[in-house]
């Protein structure tokens, strides 16, 4: 990743956000103010429901695929965060409470912390991938420093040029009092700089303590963020983000901040995963 060695992506395409931490040691990238979002809020009639993992039971989730619905790992091969994203084994890192998928970040035995990551896309972009519509996940953060969960989803193109990621939450455990929502676009011409549209929302709620949705809309022209379903931010869509999206979400740690206070273990809490897009002309 640009300006974070140990976030490479081992020469792929870039594979992760840059938050607080990072912001600061890119430096130079293009930032571009917010436009607050007020209104109703968000109503999905006229709208038809194209993905849903509601975690009722264990994800179909494989290493890499090819076949599941979800795969353990990002597909350009770019592992980020001080956890290690391990290829599911019973009981870790994936488990079900009460139709609640639980993602679980701990220590092994040797002192090496694991954890877990699902993509709705293979390296072959085979899978869930769509270009505009509303993504929505419903969570319940893990609370502590040194927690770094993530919704978000990555633009698939086979223009290698650029990389457009939209972050519908980060999580970072040292800041429980808000989350981070970005708009990246990553550019591997040598030419451009990376930009990145952002805003942090500090909800009156508690993040760790009880369920809420996270999610964004995105259309031709506009990208608008949503928490419990509330407006709270919206940006013009950049041309890069014009292209099939894939999901992802994860429990990583770090993000440049110690995580020897960490909890052990750690838990992300996602309820459902949903996804909608607008209803042709003629009716759903």
């Amino acid at each position: 990743m640009f300006g974070l060695n140990r976030h490479a992506c081992r020469g792929r395409t870039p594979m992760r956000l840059v938050t607080v931490a990072g912001l600061l040691a890119l430096g130079a990238a293009a930032t571009v103010a917010p436009a607050a979002a007020e209104g109703p809020p968000l109503d999905l009639e006229g709208y038809r429901l194209t993905f849903a993992e509601e975690f009722d039971e264990l994800p179909d989730v494989s290493p890499w695929g090819p076949g599941t619905r979800w795969i353990a790992h990002t597909p350009w091969a770019g592992d980020f965060g001080d956890a290690r994203f391990v290829d599911p084994r019973p009981g870790f890192p994936f488990t079900i409470e009460d139709g609640v998928l639980v993602i679980t970040a701990a220590r092994t035995l040797e002192g090496r912390w694991e954890s877990g990551l699902l993509a709705s896309a293979d390296p072959q972009n085979q899978g869930f991938l769509q270009t505009y519509g509303y993504f929505e996940a419903r969570m319940r953060l893990p609370p502590g420093p040194g927690v770094w969960p993530a919704f978000w989803l990555m633009g698939r193109s086979d223009d290698r040029s650029f990389a457009a990621e939209i972050d519908v939450l980060e999580y970072l455990g040292q800041f429980p009092g808000g989350y981070g929502t970005y708009v990246h676009t990553w550019y591997n011409d040598g030419e451009r700089e990376h930009e990145v549209i952002s805003e942090r929302h500090r909800p009156d709620a508690d993040l760790t303590g009880a369920f809420h949705t996270y999610g964004v809309l995105v259309d031709e022209t506009d990208i608008t963020f949503y928490f419990n379903r509330q407006p709270i931010w919206q940006t013009p869509t950049p041309e890069a983000h014009r292209i099939p999206k894939m999901v992802l979400v994860n429990l990583a740690l770090g993000s440049g901040y110690p995580i020897d206070e960490t909890f052990d273990p750690s838990h992300l809490y996602v309820d459902y995963i949903r996804v909608y897009e607008e209803c042709p002309s003629g009716g759903c």
